[in-house]
């Protein structure tokens, strides 16, 4: 779920709730985010420092709660975990289907 929070985050700053909503969408629902889940992860990100609380866009209701974005550190776990993953992809797109015994 952590690499989908940043990617949640790393458009700008958002609150809470649109963060969690990020993650269902951006993971076409496969991750699945309780309240409770979802606030564990975020503060071990702060904690890490790859995610920071900021001040929310002025005309925004007042009654959000605080808003979160990526710190560079973050950006950076990122796009190291994009680079892993293209390695992976790249990786299985070099397997070669396995001809099997006595068919043609």
């Amino acid at each position: 779920m952590d690499v989908f929070i940043l990617m949640a985050l790393a458009d700008g700053p958002v609150h809470g709730y649109a963060a969690m909503q990020a993650v269902r969408d951006r993971s076409d629902g496969a991750v699945r985010v309780s309240t409770g889940s979802f606030y564990r992860r975020l503060s071990l990100l702060m904690k890490a420092g790859f995610v920071e609380e900021t001040a929310g866009p002025r005309d925004d209701d007042p009654r959000r709660g605080a808003y979160y974005r990526v710190t560079a550190r973050g950006r950076q776990v990122l796009a190291d975990e994009r680079e892993r993953l293209a390695a992976l992809v790249a990786a299985l797109d070099g397997l070669r289907p396995s001809s099997r015994r006595g068919r043609a």
